[in-house]
């Protein structure tokens, strides 16, 4: 049992803490919204103090470089994205199938330069970019594989074509958000046109792999 001056001692320290956690989620906040539309490169970390209205010594104290602060803001903003991914298992497959198509294309519309970031995998090869790319196709696949099969754990062959769905959506997203020629609606239709097709590619190849009744041509 901690006595009060223990107490004493330990409280502060928690309090800081807490400030300093507190203080790190509102720089990524600030970084967040510099990021949405700016690529890595075109901003330095003199802007980004300026930006922020902090010094930019303090910044360096909680990431150690720019680098370092960016990938801090990428991994926080794809946390949402996967988190969004993964909830909404009450609802029917379609449905969160549906979700989740639209709230990617809507994470990509409006975070542009992370997103380019992580599909293209950063400045030559990135590691830990790449590394968030994986997390985010992984979290992908997982929530088609509950939806369409009701288990996330698929052989290699329905897994192998669901990433390719996923690497052709981000090609696709790519391009889209570029263009900016359809909207998101009618982008979210056709991907989950095109996911209908890589389901049932699985159960010409894999009989006990059946498609779900929405993918079936004849339903």
């Amino acid at each position: 049992m901690n006595t009060p001056d223990q107490r004493a001692l330990v409280r502060p320290r928690t309090r800081g803490t807490e400030r300093s956690a507190a203080r790190r989620a509102e720089l990524i906040a600030i970084g967040r919204k510099l990021f949405a539309d700016t690529s890595y490169d075109a901003l330095s970390m003199d802007d980004i103090a300026r930006q922020a209205h902090v010094a930019k010594g303090l910044i360096y104290y909680y990431f150690q470089s720019k680098r370092g602060y960016y990938l801090a803001i990428v991994q926080d903003s794809v946390a949402d994205l996967v988190a969004f991914a993964a909830s909404g298992l009450e609802l029917p497959a379609v449905e969160r199938v549906h979700r989740t198509i639209d709230g990617y294309l809507r994470y990509a519309e409006h975070h542009q330069a992370a997103y380019r970031t992580i599909v293209s995998g950063g400045v030559g090869f990135d590691a830990e970019v790449h590394a968030i790319r994986d997390g985010v196709r992984e979290a992908i696949i997982a929530t088609i594989a509950e939806g369409a099969y009701g288990r996330g754990d698929i052989p290699p062959l329905a897994r192998m074509s669901l990433l390719s769905w996923v690497c052709g959506v981000e090609g696709a997203t790519l391009d889209w958000i570029s263009r900016a020629e359809l909207s998101r609606d009618t982008m979210r239709d056709l991907l989950v046109k095109t996911l209908g097709g890589a389901l049932r590619a699985v159960e010409e190849l894999a009989p006990s792999y059946r498609a779900p009744e929405p993918a079936r041509r004849d339903a």
